[in-house]
């Protein structure tokens, strides 16, 4: 059993970065068809036509209100269903990760290169949605601010955890099945008490509460901020937040996946 908190790291992190890349853009046209149209469908269906039934208490349109949420919400999606369903894939069902550890390479580097991926779906959807809202901008204003540029670079941070996230809990999954568990305990909470479709401070106060205590919630106030313009030093304390989250989660994800491959 190895119980250093200390990973093991060296450039075949990388190599199984490049492994995934390589395979994901071998069905680059399935695997991109949903990121294309999706946010164009959400954008009508609740953005345009839930928010003409939709008043907010500053007078800004339920459209604009949507798109902080739509930039952390689709990249939580591809980040988690990467290193969840993903990894228990590869880890399960075709053994991928076997015969990796069975080359140089170590348990830390197949985790931190499966991150590191989970992290470029994130990335990769989180641009395509800020180059939908830019694209739509003249009509709908749904960005505010020249910062929202830094959506970009901060949403590394939020990849970066929810794909730990994502690796922790696929290394103690024992079926399929149990990825209900995992939808329902961790994704609801954080799809519905993070702020992506209801203004947080109208919450009840014990939703406040828990909703603090989600990561999307921090993220959502960051990329709002950011797209409206309107910085505060809050966001400061919610980037703090989130990397000793994320650092957690990491070492975390690495210490179970040792687990559960080294024998």
């Amino acid at each position: 059993m190895v119980l250093s908190l200390r990973p093991d790291i060296s450039s075949g992190a990388f190599r199984v970065w490049q492994r995934n890349r390589d395979a994901t853009l071998r069905n680059w046209k399935t695997e991109f068809l949903g990121i294309a149209v999706e946010p164009f469908a959400v954008i009508l269906a609740l953005g345009l036509a839930l928010g003409k039934f939709v008043e907010l208490e500053n007078g800004e349109e339920y459209v604009q209100f949507l798109t902080p949420g739509l930039l952390a919400l689709f990249p939580m999606f591809a980040s988690t269903f990467e290193c969840a369903w993903g990894s228990y894939v590869r880890l399960e069902m075709q053994g991928t990760y076997e015969s990796i550890i069975a080359t140089p390479i170590s348990v830390d580097d197949v985790i931190t290169g499966e991150i590191m991926w989970g992290t470029t779906r994130a990335l990769v959807n989180g641009t395509y949605i800020l180059l939908v809202a830019l694209l739509l901008n003249p009509w709908l204003h749904m960005v505010d601010s020249p910062w929202a540029l830094l959506v970009i670079p901060v949403g590394v941070l939020p990849g970066l955890l929810f794909s730990s996230i994502s690796i922790a809990f696929a290394s103690i999954a024992r079926a399929m099945s149990h990825f209900a568990y995992f939808f329902t305990l961790v994704i609801n909470p954080m799809f519905w008490f993070g702020g992506a479709f209801f203004p947080f401070e109208d919450m009840p106060r014990w939703v406040q509460i828990i909703g603090w205590f989600v990561p999307l919630k921090h993220v959502i106030d960051i990329y709002r901020g950011l797209i409206n313009g309107n910085l505060e030093w809050s966001m400061l304390g919610s980037l703090a937040w989130l990397a000793v989250v994320t650092a957690a989660f990491y070492v975390l994800a690495v210490q179970l996946m040792r687990r559960r491959l080294i024998h």
